[in-house]
């Protein structure tokens, strides 16, 4: 089995290739609102798996 080698054009430095940190250092953590954090799609319980299971095998 051969192996084929592809070459990739090599990045050049240009000036959007370096993210602009001004926006993240500025940023002002106390103008955010306090949100409540909820699972939207909890894992089963160990009860709940093996109801499941025995519901299935029956």
């Amino acid at each position: 089995m051969q192996h084929q080698r592809f070459l990739l054009p090599q990045p050049t430095a240009n000036m959007s290739d370096k993210p602009n940190l001004e926006e993240v250092t500025s940023f002002d953590k106390t103008k955010l609102k306090k949100t409540e954090t909820q699972e939207k799609n909890p894992l089963p319980s160990k009860e709940t798996i093996e109801q499941e299971k025995q519901a299935g095998s029956s």
